[in-house]
């Protein structure tokens, strides 16, 4: 998917975040960008946060059949412990959806991973931007996807505390890579004006796989989440992907797939797609007006002899 990713990447550019010092096709020439793609990230984001996110939590119980005194109690016993726990003991949750509702309109996909972590001892719910998630070419949707991997950046003392909590082997890790973004990230660390330290903030890139093997030898395969170094190719762990008393065998999906528009194919449609056009032709517009105007005022010209 290197072509999609390399459209987005020039598709922030319509952002306008940056002003732009253009010397084409004069120097000095107006570098703004139209704020009609930016103006309606912002709203959307803004919007949905409310509404998903409102004061009381985001959690609303329903009783389903007939309604008794008990089962009341216990939808509202539910509700206000989860709003507890999402709001409060997953300190991760408000910062990161509200970072993930930015991504989906402009993009058109974004991902949650949610899963238990045995390090915090509790639920966690984390966003996961596009450029670290890829799924088969064929997948429709999640539930159908035969494979899926997650990139995950792990510095040197998360490893260590990983592996002394048991969620991956005791093996002879490698030298951490010193520069493992992609190049979506890059284009918006080069947007903010961030850079990567390749001296002191070294990183594991790991491939957490989701996908179906046949590892005990039945002639079926099941679902299994393996996770590798990427570096160096080597397996840190193994996990069957299926709860144990199930009989279907059923795969479990840490993943929440949010699109905004659905789209021909896995990714959907977002503002880029639908307002690029028209914001290259917006600012365009606005260049030339704001040039004409300068030179319409610039006291520019010169004296000849004689004059």
């Amino acid at each position: 998917r290197d072509d999609w990713e390399q459209a987005y990447t020039k598709g922030l550019d319509l952002l306008g975040f940056k002003y732009e010092n253009r010397t084409e096709p004069f120097a000095g020439a107006s570098g703004a960008t139209h704020p009609v793609l930016a103006e309606a990230v912002t709203q959307f984001q803004a919007q949905s946060y409310k509404e998903m996110l409102p004061s009381g939590g985001p959690v609303k119980t329903a009783v389903l059949g007939t309604p008794t005194k008990e089962t009341e109690s216990q939808a509202q016993r539910v509700e206000d412990f989860m709003n507890y726990q999402i709001m409060d003991q997953m300190k991760e949750y408000e910062p990161e959806f509200d970072q993930m509702l930015f991504h989906l309109p402009l993009i058109g996909s974004a991902f949650k991973k949610v899963y238990y972590d045995a390090n915090l001892k509790r639920p966690v719910s984390e966003f996961v931007p596009i450029d670290q998630f890829y799924v088969s070419y064929y997948a429709t949707d999640l539930r159908n996807a035969d494979r899926y991997t997650h990139l995950i950046y792990r510095s040197p003392v998360d490893m260590e505390k990983d592996i002394r909590s048991g969620v991956y082997d005791d093996v002879d890790l490698p030298e951490p890579n010193e520069n493992n973004v992609t190049g979506f990230t890059h284009k918006l660390d080069n947007i903010i004006g961030m850079s990567p330290s390749s001296d002191n903030d070294p990183q594991y890139l790991l491939l957490e796989q989701h996908c179906y093997l046949d590892i005990e030898g039945t002639d079926e395969s099941l679902p299994y989440i393996v996770t590798v170094i990427e570096q160096s190719r080597q397996v840190l762990s193994i996990r069957r992907n299926y709860k144990k008393d199930d009989k279907n065998q059923e795969k479990v999906s840490h993943f929440v797939h949010y699109r905004f528009v659905p789209g021909f194919s896995f990714y959907g449609f977002g503002l880029m797609h639908f307002l690029g056009n028209l914001t290259m032709t917006a600012t365009a517009a606005m260049r030339s007006l704001v040039d004409a105007g300068q030179f319409a005022n610039l006291p520019g010209g010169f004296k000849a002899k004689g004059v």
